[in-house]
């Protein structure tokens, strides 16, 4: 759910306009917003990455309690001077008309060949809200790990995605490791292990 409210928090967009557009777009947005002070801030200037709105899903085999991960070249990890080869859960962006779910399961498809059986929805977040405008909503996947694994994607976006099926306790191995470095796979991955015993009572 969206962030609610508070008394007397207002903001003010007096203008925007795109200062880029290329495979990404980056707008610059001119604001004024109440003070918790008191009165009304002076006019200010951000400029936000547009990236729209994802969905994730992690893969859940609940009966041999194993996970489906994937692993591909990220240009914003190299960017940030880290390999640039990174563990993730299955992610795409929302195009016109689809909803979060209907991304989650498209995308299990295309990265993975993996067919989502169920649905659980986790979290609905903004990855980077002082500087992006990016919303991702999270799922964990009931699917039957059979087989799956592979090197999978579209040529069309120039995919090369590496899937691997791994038990659930050596994917926590991972996190511990420090080798799973992105948000939506340390959330999803992390309520898992909250709640993994009842998924399993429940999808046994």
């Amino acid at each position: 759910m969206p962030s609610v409210a508070l008394p007397g928090e207002r903001a003010e967009l007096l203008e925007r306009t795109v200062a880029f557009q290329g495979y990404f777009r980056l707008a610059r947005y001119r604001f004024r917003h109440s003070l918790y002070r008191g009165g009304v801030s002076g006019a200010f200037d951000r400029e936000v990455f547009e990236r729209g709105q994802a969905a994730a899903v992690l893969p859940y085999d609940s009966v041999r309690d194993e996970v489906v991960l994937i692993r591909q070249f990220r240009a914003g990890t190299f960017a940030a001077g880290r390999h640039p080869w990174c563990w993730e859960i299955v992610a795409g962006m929302l195009e016109e008309g689809e909803t979060p779910e209907e991304v989650a399961r498209r995308e299990a498809v295309e990265e993975a060949a993996v067919e989502i059986l169920d649905l659980v929805p986790l979290y609905s977040l903004v990855l980077s809200p002082g500087a992006c405008s990016e919303t991702c909503t999270i799922f964990l996947g009931r699917i039957d790990s059979t087989g799956i694994g592979g090197v999978h994607g579209l040529d069309t976006e120039n995919e090369d995605i590496l899937v691997k099926t791994m038990p659930f306790a050596d994917a926590l191995a991972l996190l511990a490791r420090d080798e799973i470095d992105n948000s939506a796979a340390v959330i999803a991955l992390q309520w898992l292990a909250l709640h993994r015993d009842e998924l399993r009572n429940r999808w046994r």
